[in-house]
């Protein structure tokens, strides 16, 4: 396990988060054009650094948007071949697939969060991806030990990933920080004992948010 780097990629904008509807397994159709323009500047940054050039392995959920992020930068990750796994999409919207928020919240008015509610059917409660989410991140570690993986995913994975490897506690409340990754942000792991403290558990986070490639405007 020492050694292992994980890096998550957020997608770039979604055609969804640009028309303002829930892009699900259904409806999703993948980047928008600005979407595009995000992850082939990031192509470009990481061809420059030779960042992820020693990855061994890309992932992506099986969501079009985080396939065509993963088929962008794939030049600048060894020209690997993207590998789709449904455990790396985002939380699953059941009957609300297609929806517009401003629709979602008329037919399941949100009176408070919680990390159980299921406002209509088929929609994944934040426990349930938590779950599900975790085991994909630890079954990582366990069949890439010391190598680079880089998995194109989407916000909710990040922010579970950052629950799951800080030890944050239990996030079923309302009256909690947020995180909110860029389109085609970095987030980048790496798991070493702490040479410094004993009792921490075996990673580090590297870096969350790396947007760099996109200052200056887009």
């Amino acid at each position: 396990m020492d050694g292992t780097r994980i890096v998550l990629v957020r997608h770039g904008e979604s055609v969804a988060q640009e028309q303002g509807f829930l892009g699900g397994h259904d409806s999703c159709r993948g980047l928008s054009d600005r979407g595009r323009q995000q992850v082939e500047r990031l192509r470009d940054r990481l061809l420059a650094s030779g960042e992820l050039k020693a990855a061994s392995v890309l992932y992506a959920s099986i969501l079009p948007r985080a396939i065509e992020t993963a088929e962008i930068i794939a030049p600048a990750v060894a020209h690997l071949e993207v590998r789709p796994e449904c455990d790396f999409c985002e939380g699953h919207v059941g009957e609300a697939d297609g929806l517009t928020w401003d629709q979602l919240d008329e037919l399941a008015p949100r009176d408070g969060w919680s990390a159980d509610r299921r406002p209509v059917p088929g929609w994944e409660t934040w426990t349930e991806m938590q779950a599900r989410v975790r085991g994909a991140l630890t079954s990582l570690v366990e069949r890439h030990p010391g190598e680079t993986v880089v998995v194109a995913c989407h916000g909710g994975v990040v922010v579970q990933a950052m629950v799951h490897w800080l030890g944050l506690a239990e996030v079923n409340t309302d009256r909690r920080a947020w995180l909110s990754p860029t389109n085609t942000s970095l987030t980048e792991w790496r798991f070493a004992s702490n040479p410094y403290e004993k009792g921490t558990l075996p990673v580090e986070l590297v870096r969350f948010n790396d947007h760099a490639h996109l200052s200056g405007g887009e």
